[in-house]
């Protein structure tokens, strides 16, 4: 446009105002310089001049303030840059100093060493370069190789202002010649991704925005350089930059021009922004998914015409919680899953947490898109879910449980069972089972019905349910037994013996501790599905099925032997239901216990066994049949181990045994003629373990005999009563009171059972010898001791009183304390003068 006479005569004038400073600026002082620069900056400034003649004057200031760029003090650069970006952005027509502007600044910025070393001034040039960018836009396209340059340096400035600046002339610049930008877009992409991991969050949010606009107008080539680095951007700490972030992939995805080639790249981000934290990032990513999905239903609206006229109703069960994705973004998923899954495959079991995290929340959102169309990627999906739910991070955990749950709402059991439980039998590992177990929660009863019976086969066989003894495997075969009753109600009555046999081997591990309350109720679940009113009636169902089961190689069994603690299990659990089957129980413990056995094993099962005779009424004799097999017990299997042998397990053993004996005996299962019938074999045995070192052996030894003396009274002959004597005497000087008390009870009840068939006469040199040893104990050291000789004494006396004056007077002045000899005298006195009285009445 031309300009006016006033114009012209307008920038005439203020040249002329100028031109003797333009003089001044080489001059040799750098204050004289800097002041012919202030007085430029003000005519240049002055409001009056319009844009017309300072387009004029600037045409003439331009050279030499290029020149001042270069000038030593800072001052002078900062008003000569100052003044050149007011005129640029005032003058009518800024593209006429591009040839001059341009390699000024890309000799001050555009080098690769820092040429000018003020960062102020460098940003301001940084400015000023972003200004030409606004005012000239298309005009630059020439100046492409120098522009790109400088950003390119710039971007990597050390100074974050210059860095975000630059940025921010990127964009601009790309957005401004898309049509030429692409051919030197990709120089900017490494100074971007060197920049995009910057300490401040502002100049990665500066470099994620730029980068969107370098893709999005220049060479879809370099897509794979930076998709990398914008997924690491997802991870950051500052939610601006991640939703940055968002914003760039979801802008892509709709606007790319190739962005067909980059779906299956592209996706996995967008939908990784949709399980952020962060409410506002997951409602953005959302939001641009639904437009990409729509946008994608409209360009592809003939492949998808069968599909949009005929609306498919969702998948039955449906995950509950969520909408269903729209068909444009079902679509998208279908097409591109086989290219998505490998890459979260690889991730989710990556050594950084964060990104593990992140892949297997992205799975279950894969999923709940992809639907049936799951089926085919069953293989790769539970390889992934089996490594997954073994993670040590509980979300990943949790994640991949929720995949493992839409898999059950989207796929065939017959599908996924042939995967899984052959996965499961070449290698059991917990993680199997969790997903199993997920599975059947996300299944329905219709659909798991026809496969209940091989789910349940699997599971109980040794195999699997021995599989291992760490707590998370028995916590997640429960778990399948739980998923499957809570699924599958009364249909599991048709295995329920399958899982009772799976639950008491869960019982029966040393895990068991951490999960017997879990197993109680999950009992409780089965016999309720089944209309049981409670757990008794579900062992009184299965009870001979499960003995059986467990004690089918019982003749093989050792202390490690689990079919034993199953066996255990199955017996204690039931409690009075084992009374209606004693015909199973009790064999199979005479074939355990006996002494052929391995000695632990044996002491397992009495110390069991000790257990449920200590109950018996609620136990082995709640049918009232103990008695038919109570013979079988005691000379089979309580007598047997008895008998000595070397070592101290043996010792312990024959401890559990006579202590087996007392608790039946107390029990009262036995009636007095089965007592009876049993002692000719059983007191011999006893009598033997008065010897042994354990105090409770010798204790119960007593005890027993004492019973044994109780019921036989009267009905013992006389050698029979001279062979236990002499070892209840001994046991009088036994290191513990208790057993020396135990054994001067014994003796007073053994005084009892002499009859008329004990003649005095022949046998006076044993009472002789019993009472002798007795009235050693009269002057025992304990005066507790003493007092109960001397009540055993008093009732041993009617038995042959004058042997035993003799002996007393034989050894009272012997005694340190003569008084209890004076009482145990005067006793017999006034037994011999009541007997007398009686007699002569």
């Amino acid at each position: 446009m031309a300009t006016t006479d006033g114009e012209q005569r307008e920038a005439s004038e203020v040249f002329q105002a100028v031109a003797r400073h333009l003089n001044c600026l080489n001059d040799d002082s750098k204050f004289t310089r800097r002041k012919a620069l202030v007085a430029i900056q003000q005519e240049a400034q002055n409001k009056r001049l319009s844009s017309g003649p300072l387009q004029e004057v600037f045409a003439e200031l331009l050279r030499p303030l290029l020149r001042c760029l270069t000038d030593p003090m800072e001052k002078c650069r900062e008003l000569a840059i100052q003044i050149i970006s007011h005129c640029v952005g005032n003058v009518p027509r800024p593209e006429e100093a591009l040839p001059y502007l341009i390699p000024a600044v890309t000799q001050r910025l555009g080098n690769p060493e820092i040429v000018e070393p003020s960062e102020e001034l460098r940003l301001a040039l940084a400015e000023l370069l972003t200004l030409l960018v606004e005012v000239c836009g298309k005009k630059l396209v020439p100046y492409l190789d120098d522009m790109v340059r400088i950003l390119q340096r710039t971007i990597s400035d050390p100074f974050p202002e210059v860095k975000k600046e630059s940025c921010k002339c990127a964009s601009y610049y790309a957005q401004s010649i898309p049509e030429h930008f692409h051919m030197q877009s990709e120089s900017l992409i490494k100074p971007l991704m060197q920049a995009i991991s910057h300490q401040h969050s502002k100049v990665r949010l500066a470099v994620i925005q730029t980068t969107g606009a370098v893709i999005q107008h220049g060479n879809g080539k370099s897509m794979d350089d930076v998709l990398s680095h914008l997924a690491q951007r997802l991870f950051d700490d500052a939610p601006q930059v991640r939703q940055a972030v968002t914003i760039v992939i979801g802008d892509w995805l709709l606007n790319l021009r190739d962005r067909y080639s980059y779906f299956h790249k592209l996706i996995p981000l967008l939908l990784s922004s949709s399980t952020d934290e962060i409410p506002e990032i997951r409602k953005l990513a959302q939001s641009y998914w639904e437009k990409i999905g729509l946008q994608w239903e409209k360009e592809n609206e003939e492949d998808l015409k069968d599909k949009l006229d005929f609306s498919v109703l969702p998948p039955s069960p449906y995950p509950t919680g969520v909408s269903r994705p729209g068909l444009g973004c079902r679509e998208l998923i279908f097409r591109n899953l086989s290219k998505i899954l490998p890459a979260i495959s690889h991730d989710i079991t990556d050594w950084v947490i964060a990104t593990r995290i992140k892949a297997s929340q992205l799975l279950a959102v894969l999923l709940l898109h992809a639907e049936d169309h799951t089926t085919q990627h069953m293989e790769l999906i539970l390889s992934t879910l089996y490594r997954s739910c073994l993670d040590e991070e509980q979300s990943v955990v949790h994640s991949s449980v929720q995949s493992a749950e839409m898999i059950g709402n989207f796929v065939n059991p017959e599908v996924f069972l042939k995967l899984n439980l052959t996965t499961l039998q070449k290698s059991p590992l917990a993680s199997h089972l969790m997903v199993l177990a997920a599975f059947i929660r996300g299944s329905t009863r219709d659909r798991l019905k026809p496969h209940l019976s091989q789910i349940a086969s699997v599971l109980s066989r040794p195999e699997i349910c021995q599989g291992s003894e760490k707590v998370l495997y028995a916590e997640q075969l429960l778990c399948c037994i739980q998923s499957l009753i809570h699924i599958c109600h009364g249909d599991c009555e048709d295995i329920s013996l399958h899982c009772m046999k799976i639950l008491i081997t869960i019982l029966a591990r040393p895990a068991s501790e951490q999960l017997g309350e879990k197993v109680q109720e999950v009992l409780m679940s089965l016999a309720s599905v089944q209309g049981l009113p409670d757990l008794l009636d579900l062992y009184r169902r299965h009870i001979q099925q499960l003995l059986e089961w467990a004690s089918s190689n019982h003749q093989q069994w050792t202390s490690y032997s689990i079919e034993r603690v199953m066996f255990e299990v199955v017996i204690t659990e039931s409690g009075p239901v084992i009374g209606e089957n004693l015909h199973l129980l009790i064999p199979t413990l005479r074939t355990c216990l006996q002494p052929t056995q391995e000695p632990q094993m044996r002491l397992k099962l009495f110390t069991m066994f000790s257990k449920l005779l200590a109950k018996a009424k609620e136990t082995v004799n709640s049918q009232q049949q103990f008695h038919g097999y109570s013979e079988t017990v005691v000379k089979d299997i309580l007598v047997p181990n008895l008998k000595w042998h070397a070592g101290r397990t043996a010792g312990a053993i024959r401890t559990i045994a006579v202590s087996c004996l007392w608790v039946l005996l107390q029990s009262e299962v036995l009636s007095e003629q089965e007592v009876f019938q049993v002692q000719e074999v059983v007191l011999p045995q006893v009598i033997a373990t008065l010897e042994e070192d354990s105090k409770t052996s010798r204790l119960v030894s007593c005890r027993i005999i004492q019973s044994f003396l109780k019921v036989c009274e009267q009905r013992l002959d006389p050698d029979t009563l001279n062979k236990i004597y002499p070892e209840l005497l001994k046991r009088l000087d036994d290191a513990s009171d208790e057993v020396r008390v135990a054994a001067a009870k014994t003796l007073s009840v053994w005084f009892k059972c002499i009859n008329n068939d004990y003649d005095r006469t022949t046998y006076k040199s044993h009472l002789e010898f019993l009472y002798h040893g007795l009235l050693v104990h009269l002057d025992d050291p304990d005066n507790g001791i003493q007092a109960t000789v001397l009540e055993l004494l008093k009732e041993a006396s009617f038995v042959y009183p004058s042997l035993l004056v003799q002996e007393i007077e034989a050894v009272r002045h012997k005694h340190r304390t003569p008084a209890y000899c004076d009482q145990l005298l005067q006793h017999i006195q006034e037994f011999k003068s009541h007997d007398n009285q009686s007699g002569a009445s």
